[in-house]
């Protein structure tokens, strides 16, 4: 009996740990005035957490990335991305902003996007359990969503295929002045 309970009280131990290990880390969120400042990597619970940000602050009108390590869910970066466009907030990055990877396609969203100097901008190429992006043929079905989403978001598929090339997927190219601009990241001149 003792051997049961105690073989029982291991495999509870194991459960809880192993769903300790797989359980995402939360996003943290604090609203001061009209502005959400947002941290943490983006996951399956990132879009019911900031839903209820967005229902429980209706006078948010700006999103504030700030460290952002990036995405383990494009479901959840693409759901954020349009919720944010279809409610019309607008992003911000500031001089403490940090964004890498899906981070910054959500901040692509939107409805006008400003940053203070000098915030970080990472991106790479994504993967798969094939491979990276870059190693799908340019018209593959493999891109569809990426293309829709960066067109919806941009008028432009043109980002999305520098990420793919910029650096591989466990890699991370910061990005330049010249490529900011270049590529529409902001809806107005970047403030020093």
């Amino acid at each position: 009996m003792r051997k049961l309970l105690l073989a029982g009280l291991a495999l509870a131990i194991t459960l809880g740990f192993a769903t300790l290990i797989t359980r995402p880390a939360p996003n943290s969120y604090d609203v001061q005035g009209d502005r959400l400042f947002m941290s943490g990597e983006i996951n399956g619970g990132t879009f019911d957490s900031f839903a209820a940000q967005i229902a429980a602050h209706p006078q948010v009108q700006t999103v504030v990335l700030m460290d952002m390590p990036g995405s383990i869910d494009e479901v959840a970066v693409h759901d954020l991305g349009y919720f944010i466009r279809e409610e019309r907030l607008n992003t911000h990055l500031t001089p403490q902003s940090q964004i890498y990877s899906g981070a910054v396609d959500v901040f692509l969203a939107g409805n006008t996007r400003t940053m203070t100097c000098c915030a970080r901008i990472g991106v790479h190429d994504w993967a798969d359990d094939y491979g990276d992006g870059s190693s799908y043929p340019v018209n593959g079905g493999e891109h569809d969503e990426n293309v829709a989403y960066f067109e919806d978001m941009l008028g432009s598929d043109d980002f999305y295929w520098l990420t793919l090339q910029a650096a591989p997927s466990e890699d991370m190219h910061m990005m330049t002045w010249d490529e900011l601009a270049r590529f529409g990241m902001f809806t107005a001149p970047i403030a020093h």
